[in-house]
């Protein structure tokens, strides 16, 4: 009796142990869920064509996090330059409630930095891309600011003639937000190729400025948003940008 009470004890137990590593299992991966962040996002533009885009984040701590990016720019024009793609790594501060400033580095590869997409070979890290983008999202109004510099680490232009280039992207979104449904608001975008090392002056290649509308799931998920309006470089006409997005 004595050895069957232990072995029934020890069964218990070892039940009762395993229960609670369970639950600690689940407790870890939920916390896990809530501190992983995942979005793609599929975008549309005349200049770049169709490039989808994604980010992530894991949370540290309320305030910190991990982040990562990456951009299949050879999904539109980029496929010209060397099927050019970029990933980049960075974190994510927020200062106060619905403000977060985000510095990021990026890796780009393809052959448009390095030889103005002019012949020379489609090479992995070809530039790199220091970036910082800044998000306010309040109940009443959202906005974005985005600033990038892309600068060539190699050179493989195939002549004496060729270059390779540099370019200033960024731009700034303020809008209104009536509901968690809709909001609305105005976007300027400017793309500045900069110079490279057959180039001396900078360039616009091209200045945008217009209205915005977005629809979006309450509590975060899908959204849709369009841009249009004019483009405010000398020759050119308008511009229109498509974004549609999913967050996981």
């Amino acid at each position: 009796m004595k050895n069957r009470f232990t072995l029934k004890s020890a069964m218990q137990v070892s039940l009762l142990v395993a229960l609670c590593a369970l639950s600690s299992i689940s407790e870890t991966f939920a916390q896990e869920e809530k501190q992983f962040n995942f979005s793609v996002a599929l975008n549309s533009d005349q200049f770049f064509g169709f490039y989808p885009t994604f980010q992530g984040s894991y949370g540290f701590s309320e305030k910190t996090a991990l982040t990562f990016y990456g951009i299949h720019w050879g999904g539109g024009t980029g496929a010209n330059w060397g099927n050019w793609t970029e990933f980049g790594l960075g974190a994510n501060f927020e200062p106060t409630e619905g403000l977060s400033i985000n510095p990021q580095i990026g890796v780009l590869s393809g052959s448009l930095l390095s030889s103005g997409a002019a012949g020379g070979p489609s090479v992995f890290g070809e530039g790199i891309v220091p970036n910082l983008t800044v998000n306010l999202l309040k109940e009443k109004v959202e906005g974005q600011f985005y600033f990038g510099y892309y600068a060539p680490l190699r050179d493989e232009a195939p002549t004496a003639q060729g270059s390779t280039y540099s370019y200033i992207h960024y731009w700034l979104s303020l809008g209104y937000r009536p509901s968690e449904f809709f909001s609305f608001g105005a976007h300027f975008e400017h793309l500045i190729n900069s110079g490279g090392s057959n180039i001396e002056s900078s360039t616009d290649l091209y200045q945008w400025l217009g209205p915005y509308v977005q629809f979006s799931k309450p509590g975060g998920g899908p959204f849709a948003r369009f841009s249009f309006g004019t483009d405010l470089v000398e020759g050119n006409d308008s511009f229109f940008k498509l974004t549609t997005g999913f967050s996981f």
